[in-house]
């Protein structure tokens, strides 16, 4: 690494380092589990993910696997609204109405209440956990980083609700999010909606090739009304040799389907001109012996090891910090939320604020 990024610390450089250049982690792939097991990408799809930067599974789950996870996403709207009109901040808790309109009729009343649900520290529901550990799905990850497989600290639950600048991701790196020290792992995010992700409703799109320089470009703080950093069509260009007409890919994703990105990959979310919330879900993993560049002190969640076949994932462990973990439940529902609608964190902090609004106001070194 350059001088400048061993010794960084917020805030933000005022001279951008050299980019450190770690292409051959993000273009080889390890060695490939000689056994055949259920979820395994194909020769083609491991392939364009290390060629590409991403690649789209359809139907790699059925659409009874996820409605666990809808019923959770649901139980946390619930949990929303009674905290909302606990405070009062709504008068309708709008109860009658379905996973896909509920919040958007919340943050009506409420301006903002989608950031608060996207901010809350609840625990991780069970369904979220199982999703995360997956036999399938980790399964398709080990032929991406090898035999030992570590959770990232790094979770997201994602809502889109419809024509919300402040929910829509604009072209970033994953890697912008993190500690420098991290450019050198490879930490592959499977993107798994909750529903047929489309034009209109907002799915993601991806630069391909963006990867393969190992490089994150500059970023700036923060894009329009939102907590994100961003960069620049022209920044991809010239440092990550992307050409904005013929490597832009549009990655529609059906119900059940997963997109599994590299953390180099530009990529971004389009905005949701639908009547309906886009919900998904983005779960990351890494090799457990390798810097995650996480900003806090929270470790690594151990998935699966090459030395114990058997083993299960720690979750008290894991989720301490956020709420106590008993007999696989979820006892969070007590806990007081966070209702100012604003995020801060330490990636904004690496980067240049170019545009301040009342995330960046209520940023605090």
């Amino acid at each position: 690494m350059t001088t400048a990024e061993e010794n960084y610390a917020p805030p933000c450089l005022k001279k951008p380092a050299l980019p450190v250049r770690c292409p051959e982690v993000y273009l080889n792939p390890p060695a490939q589990p000689r056994d055949k097991k259920p979820g395994q990408l194909s020769k083609a799809q491991v392939e364009q993910f290390f060629r590409d930067g991403y690649v789209v599974v359809d139907e790699f789950f059925q659409p009874e696997e996820l409605q666990p996870v809808r019923e959770a996403v649901a139980e946390r709207v619930d949990h929303l609204a009674e905290t909302l009109h606990r405070a009062g901040k709504i008068k309708d808790k709008h109860e009658e109405a379905g996973l896909f309109q509920r919040l958007t009729l919340l943050d009506k009343e409420f301006p903002g209440a989608a950031i608060v649900l996207v901010k809350s520290r609840r625990n991780m529901p069970k369904a979220f956990r199982d999703l995360w550990s997956h036999e399938r799905l980790l399964n398709a990850v080990e032929q991406l980083i090898g035999p030992d497989i570590a959770g990232h600290q790094v979770w997201n639950l994602r809502t889109k609700t419809p024509t919300n600048e402040a929910l829509t991701v604009p072209w970033h790196q994953d890697n912008a999010y993190l500690l420098p020290e991290c450019l050198g792992t490879l930490q592959p995010t499977a993107w798994i909606p909750l529903l047929d992700a489309t034009v209109r409703n907002g799915c993601m799109q991806v630069l391909k090739g963006g990867h393969r320089k190992g490089v994150t470009a500059t970023h700036t703080c923060c894009a329009g009304g939102t907590w994100y950093v961003e960069v620049s069509e022209k920044e991809m260009e010239k440092t990550l040799g992307c050409d904005m007409k013929k490597d832009l890919v549009t990655c529609e994703v059906p119900y059940g389907g997963v997109l599994f990105l590299n953390n180099c990959v530009p990529h971004r979310s389009l905005e949701n001109y639908s009547d309906e919330i886009r919900w998904s879900l983005d779960l990351r993993w890494q090799d457990p012996n390798k810097p995650s560049g996480f900003w806090g002190d929270k470790d690594l969640v151990l998935m699966r090891t090459a030395k114990d076949p058997g083993y299960k994932p720690r979750w008290g462990e894991f989720l301490n910090e956020e709420a106590q973990v008993e007999d696989g439940k979820d006892n969070s529902a007590d806990l007081e939320e966070d209702l100012e609608p604003s995020i801060q964190g330490p990636w904004m902090l690496r980067w240049e604020i170019v545009h301040h609004n009342r995330h960046t106001r209520a940023l605090k070194s």
